[in-house]
């Protein structure tokens, strides 16, 4: 039997190693000479490789997203066959059990964010899933945050992101910071807890593989939970007379400003006004010391159609009067379900807002949003009886009631703090102004 080995074929005098995107042919299929029968990529071009001789592939030695070096054999192929022969079960055991190269460790995109980072997810310009370590090495390097890799496009093929994409990014950024000194590695002991297996029921269960959007936020997400001490605090708000303006004015305030009125921009102005008197709420925490953001700039939590979840950001919510707050929502609410999200209007929150409410829920335990130190959940609006009082003295009355609740980082943020931000927030939204012009 002549066997021929197909190795990793040079792509250029600087390329030492490429990623396999995916194999078109498995074993026991028959393939032709020239055929494409995988596609690999570098930073540089994405490639088809060709089969060598007709043959029938015998053995694959590496998977998709494996990286190999330049010259290694990744598959065998038998020469002398002449048609589709699949191996039987003790032909394929021997195939696997031959020595294969010792494999890289393999690399991945590390979840941590840098100071101005915010929840990311990924578009449809890298559908495919695919970053290569020189992207990915360039990525750390910069301190580049998950969303912004989300918002590069791609020029190579099928829209995954080549070196010089990321490098015309960072010519053109807008929020450049220094490099941050490396973190200390915390060697964290072993935990001999075995998992519980999970129960699969055959024809009944299925499984649905993570697309790379969800397994950035899932990654964000445990990060968020072993770096920042969560505590969480709850208040109730009367938003009665917000509710009520609202109703009254948001049709004059589309036909003035032809933009729809909703709460969102009410919550933000009201979140703004708070950091301002509590700014240490507006903060990151850069191993030892912290640093004060001087812009107010608030995340809106944004869920997409796809189910998956995406901040864009309203910055200086702080100088904005509430049509531009009400217009550059609209915007932003409208481009993240239309996929229309430019790289800097989801970079550079210092503090995000979550309406759960949104899906009827009474109140939330959101996650921090790192490298943020707060986040604030909006709970439903629900009428319902309450005591007021009045000059006649307490009374029963239908009022618009919603929860507030506030996750905080308590490495930097107290009780006192954290609860005196979460009142102030309560304390400018039950005090709106009903008279105020639209």
């Amino acid at each position: 039997m002549a066997i021929i080995e197909l190795k990793m074929p040079k792509m250029g005098e600087s390329i030492s190693e490429a990623t396999i995107l995916n194999w078109l042919k498995n074993v026991g299929d028959t393939v032709e000479e020239d055929e494409t029968i995988l596609e690999v990529a570098t930073d540089k071009v994405d490639s088809e490789v060709p089969s060598p001789c007709n043959g029938v592939i015998t053995e694959i030695r590496y998977q998709p997203n494996e990286v190999v070096e330049i010259g290694q054999v990744i598959a065998l192929i038998d020469g002398d066959a002449e048609s589709k022969s699949v191996p039987s079960n003790q032909e394929s055991e021997e195939i696997k059990t031959t020595e294969k190269p010792k494999d890289k460790p393999e690399v991945s995109v590390q979840s941590e964010p840098r100071i101005t980072s915010d929840l990311g997810s990924l578009d449809s310009d890298l559908n495919d899933g695919f970053l290569s370590p020189l992207i990915i090495s360039i990525a750390q390097k910069e301190n580049l945050s998950i969303e912004e890799l989300q918002s590069i496009v791609g020029t190579g093929a099928d829209g995954r992101i080549r070196k010089s994409d990321v490098m015309q990014y960072l010519k053109n950024r807008k929020y450049p910071l220094p490099s941050r000194p490396q973190q200390p590695q915390v060697q964290v002991p072993k935990s001999t807890y075995n998992a519980p297996p999970i129960s699969f029921v055959e024809g009944k269960d299925r499984i649905v593989e993570m697309d790379r959007m969800r397994k950035m936020i899932a990654d964000h997400m445990v990060y968020s939970k072993h770096t920042s001490p969560h505590v969480t605090s709850y208040i109730e708000v009367d938003v009665t007379n917000i509710v009520n303006w609202r109703n009254e004015v948001k049709v004059k305030f589309l036909e003035k400003h032809g933009e729809k009125l909703t709460f969102t921009p009410i919550f933000v102005e009201a979140v703004a006004r708070a950091i301002q008197e509590y700014p240490m709420i507006n903060v990151s925490v850069d191993d030892k010391k912290i640093v004060v953001h001087n812009d107010i700039n608030v995340g809106m939590a944004t869920a997409l159609p796809n189910g998956n979840l995406i901040v864009p950001v309203v910055k200086n919510a702080d100088e904005k009067n509430l049509f531009g707050l009400a217009k550059n929502v609209n915007h932003l609410a409208n481009s993240a379900r239309n996929n229309a999200l430019k790289p800097d209007e989801i970079q550079g929150s210092t503090f995000t807002i979550s309406n759960v409410g949104t899906f009827g829920s009474l109140m939330g335990t959101p996650i921090i949003n790192q490298p943020e130190v707060a986040i604030l959940a909006l709970g439903i609006i629900k009428k319902r009886p309450e005591v007021i009082t009045t000059e006649k003295g307490d009374e029963i009355a239908i009022r618009s009631m919603m929860y507030l609740s506030l996750s905080f980082d308590h490495r930097v943020v107290d009780g006192f703090l954290g609860g005196s931000f979460l009142r102030k927030v309560g304390d400018e939204l039950e005090a709106f102004d009903i008279n105020r012009e639209i």
